[in-house]
């Protein structure tokens, strides 16, 4: 287990996870924003991915647990992406269908925030959101996210118009992903 909230519990994910991954991997609906449908071998993509930045970064997306039932309803966490050549850790979440509008969205990014600011000890944390996906956008509003700017993002459709949205860590020692800084040298995300 990476951390719980009240309803949620978030853990790394497996190949043993491919299942119910791809159920909102391959859910055209879910993953709109992609433009792209997931095909088998993209959905044990997206988990080898995830294993990857476990083993790089210490996090990725992790798997979202419902405690009351120990299904898995998305997946959920933060991940280092490019905004405009800046590399930046954002929070990231996508659910099955039949999980929203339940608030499971918003409860697992404040647990992705606070951990980032908390654990990771981030300076800044940020959700790039495709510019007409307006659930996602509520959500990083009351996670405490302010829109910063619109750009364009490559992914694989093509460049599509979408928000950065940020919040700056509420904690003074902020010391970068690694939690220490080096003398002599800038901060760093």
């Amino acid at each position: 287990m990476i951390f719980q909230t009240q309803r949620l519990v978030l853990r790394e994910m497996d190949i043993k996870d491919y299942q119910d991954l791809a159920q909102f991997l391959q859910d055209r609906e879910v993953m709109y924003a992609y433009g792209h449908d997931f095909t088998d071998q993209d959905v044990i993509d997206w988990i080898v991915r995830q294993q990857k930045r476990y083993r790089e970064y210490g996090f990725g997306l992790w798997a979202v647990i419902l405690k009351e039932t120990g299904e898995l309803i998305g997946d959920a966490g933060i991940s280092i992406q490019e905004c405009e050549g800046q590399q930046i850790p954002e929070i990231g979440y996508h659910l099955k269908k039949k999980f929203w509008h339940r608030g499971f969205a918003r409860e697992a990014a404040l647990g992705c925030r606070d951990y980032a600011f908390q654990v990771l000890k981030v300076p800044k944390v940020y959700s790039i959101i495709k510019e007409d996906n307006l659930p996602s956008k509520k959500v990083a509003r009351a996670v405490g996210m302010k829109e910063e700017k619109c750009f364009l993002a490559k992914y694989y459709a093509g460049e599509m118009p979408h928000v950065l949205f940020s919040v700056d860590n509420p904690h003074k020692e902020m010391r970068g992903l690694a939690g220490e800084k080096e003398e002599g040298t800038e901060e760093r995300i």
